[in-house]
């Protein structure tokens, strides 16, 4: 089965929140982010996915989700670019 590297978004008043997470089935996360059964951070958003990427294995996709957790210019820029995609 495919694991993937997600990236979520929310906008709450004037500021866009972005969160990173590892899943086989992002659009089934998703919703239980929207639930509030997903992680504590995320309780109380509207998140949709504005990115991910498909690894061929576990291991692989858990060290991309840890990168890409810690790179905020490159979280930033992927924000930003949908942003600015959608206006």
């Amino acid at each position: 089965m495919s694991n993937y590297v997600y990236m979520l978004l929310s906008k709450h008043k004037d500021n866009y929140y972005t969160y990173v997470g590892y899943s086989k089935n992002p659009s089934k996360r998703v919703i239980l982010h929207n639930t509030s059964k997903g992680a504590k951070s995320t309780r109380g958003k509207h998140w949709f996915i504005i990115y991910k990427k498909k690894y061929i294995n576990k291991s692989l996709a858990l060290k991309a989700e840890y990168k890409l957790k810690k790179n905020k210019v490159k979280r930033n820029k992927i924000k930003l670019d949908f942003i600015n995609k959608c206006k």
